[in-house]
């Protein structure tokens, strides 16, 4: 495999404005059931206000999330927007199995397989394209082969989606059934390792590049920037602490938030204080001060959330702010930050 290969044309290259994707694991039940009404509210919302990016995964609800967003997206004229979604999982009847939950509310009664093998990469495609019925996915992600979610079988799973769905998914790209590939993730080192392993398009990073945590600057970001892969950063709030504030239960990274991530979200405020800026708005603006980025998926499960988190994108930033932050040691002097 070569270093490097041509410009991507995952998101660089495209008209429409992907910059702020809408995420919908939340209409999936993530957090809390959400009626039908709120998801199909919500998504218009978001069309209405101009996002042009959906993404999607069989995880969010067991499928539940794909059926809402493919109901929507099929009202639409097909070439306004950028589709996503995932595989590795696929679903089947529990036949009265009792098995674990997803940890989504109210999920559709299946019994997820994870499977990242050849055949099971079609089989989990084809039930994706029925859900959300519609002629083409744009973007492919190989969802979670981190060791947060595969644990004692990382090694295993991971050499089979090298080896099994990247090799599908590399045949429908070559086929033209699909504009680009990639894998979302939670872990920098992992994304690193699997740009390097596969050709890839496109990366969703989640959690590891925000205004709390830059880990994915010492590894995966100059190696994306080396091998024009597209990046999309998610995960953005951390879990809650950069969108609720440093307060009793607050979140991060999945758990409660530690001593010294509570003392940095503090500081971080009290900059933003002086500088009249929500923390919100530095939380979602970040990310695109590094080139490879070029789309911010936020999860917005009311339609009250759109409006919201397009201010905060839209919120002036003087470059003042990110010096502050540097001289005051709340970011590393070498963290690139937006124009």
């Amino acid at each position: 495999m070569t270093d490097t290969k041509p410009a991507s044309s995952a998101l660089s290259a495209k008209p429409m404005s992907v910059r702020i994707g809408y995420g919908a694991a939340g209409i999936g039940n993530l957090y809390e059931a959400v009626p039908e009404a709120v998801a199909d509210a919500t998504l218009e919302e978001a069309y209405a206000a101009g996002i042009r990016y959906f993404d999607t995964a069989p995880l969010y609800g067991s499928g539940l999330s794909e059926i809402r967003v493919g109901r929507f997206l099929r009202q639409v004229p097909r070439d306004s927007f950028l589709l996503s979604t995932k595989v590795g999982r696929y679903f089947v009847p529990p036949y009265g199995e009792a098995f674990k939950g997803t940890g989504y509310f109210a999920p559709l009664p299946l019994k997820p397989v994870i499977d990242y093998g050849y055949d099971a990469t079609f089989r989990s495609l084809e039930q994706s394209f029925a859900r959300l019925g519609v002629s083409r996915i744009d973007i492919l992600y190989i969802h979670d082969i981190d060791r947060r979610n595969q644990g004692e079988a990382f090694d295993l799973n991971y050499r089979t989606a090298v080896e099994g769905c990247y090799r599908a998914l590399d045949e429908l790209r070559r086929a033209g059934q699909v504009g680009a590939i990639g894998i979302g993730v939670n872990e920098s080192e992992v994304a690193s390792s699997f740009i390097r392993d596969a050709d890839l398009d496109i990366v969703m990073l989640a959690g590891r590049y925000s205004l709390l945590d830059q880990e994915a600057l010492a590894d995966f970001l100059p190696e994306a920037s080396k091998r024009n892969v597209d990046v999309v950063a998610v995960g953005v709030f951390n879990s809650g602490i950069l969108a609720k504030g440093a307060r009793p239960g607050a979140k991060f990274d999945y758990g409660d938030a530690p001593a010294e991530i509570i003392e940095q979200t503090l500081k971080l405020n009290a900059v933003c204080d002086a500088f009249g800026i929500p923390i919100q708005a530095a939380a979602v603006q970040f990310a695109f001060g590094h080139p490879a980025v070029k789309s911010v998926v936020l999860g917005m499960a009311k339609p009250e959330r759109i409006r919201q988190n397009l201010a905060w994108f839209e919120t002036p930033i003087p470059a003042a702010f990110w010096q502050r932050l540097k001289s005051d040691g709340l970011l590393g002097a070498d963290v690139p930050t937006p124009a």
